[in-house]
């Protein structure tokens, strides 16, 4: 699942540049002779891909949420990154042969229907979405990548980069609750909704692909194994807590 970037990287996401071993010391034309790994890979762009087209159509549609010009032109800049990111990641599925659309449709549906589940009902709780909610993604993704062959871990690194959205929904979302502190017990049920939500979603999702499941339980060389699956999610939920005290919001 993969919809907005955020600029908070956590302080103990992997380090990817510290002595690769294995596929993260190669580059994509040796590590894409391993049939798993190259399904893995067009899997990891395809849904990601999607949630980037995703997130482009989601900030239009958020921009009709926004109480000012100003805010409306922020979005739209945002909204023109996330895009930029997707014609990037639809030209690589493109440079190795494969057909962007045919990647990105078996996660349709399932990101389609978690935008469905958690459809925010006004502008506060549609900037908690992007900055919680897509962040504990863009986290997901940054684990993943330490794992990636050199050449698809640069790649996704770059579109995980920041959109400006961050810092943009911490002022916003802070200055309402300075404003009436009633919204924060409010935003506050609806982050903790997004979390349960988002990492069920992203738990379905790899369940589903048998290429991206097997990297991650150590399937394909220098995966992860059960164990570090469970730190790795621990991590996410402890950079959620400390997005949810950036916000002003009890986790």
């Amino acid at each position: 699942m993969r919809f907005m970037t955020s600029s908070d990287k956590p302080e103990n996401a992997p380090e990817t540049a510290a002595e690769p071993t294995g596929v993260a010391a190669q580059d994509w034309a040796q590590a894409s002779a391993d049939p798993q790994y190259r399904a893995a890979v067009v899997d990891l762009l395809g849904a990601l891909a999607y949630g980037e087209l995703a997130a482009f159509e989601r900030l239009a549609e958020d921009a009709k949420l926004a109480p000012t010009l100003a805010d409306k032109a922020e979005l739209a800049k945002m909204a023109s990154a996330e895009f930029h990111h997707f014609e990037r990641l639809r030209d690589r599925l493109t440079e190795i042969g494969e057909e962007p659309t045919d990647a990105m449709q078996p996660f349709v549906a399932a990101l389609d229907g978690f935008h469905r589940q958690t459809a925010p009902s006004d502008w506060l709780e549609g900037l908690v979405k992007a900055y919680v909610g897509d962040s504990i993604a863009s986290d997901f993704y940054r684990e993943v990548a330490a794992r990636l062959d050199s050449d698809t871990r640069s790649l996704v690194l770059a579109v995980l980069d920041d959109t400006g959205h961050a810092g943009f929904a911490v002022e916003r979302v802070r200055a309402a609750i300075d404003a009436d502190p009633r919204v924060g017990g409010r935003l506050a049920l609806w982050a903790r909704r997004l979390m349960g939500e988002a990492l069920s979603q992203s738990q379905r999702v790899v369940a589903e692909r048998d290429a991206l499941s097997t990297m991650l339980v150590g399937g394909v060389a220098d995966g992860f194994d059960l164990a570090e699956v469970g730190r790795m999610f621990s991590r996410i939920t402890e950079a959620h807590t400390k997005r949810m005290a950036a916000l002003g919001l009890a986790a």
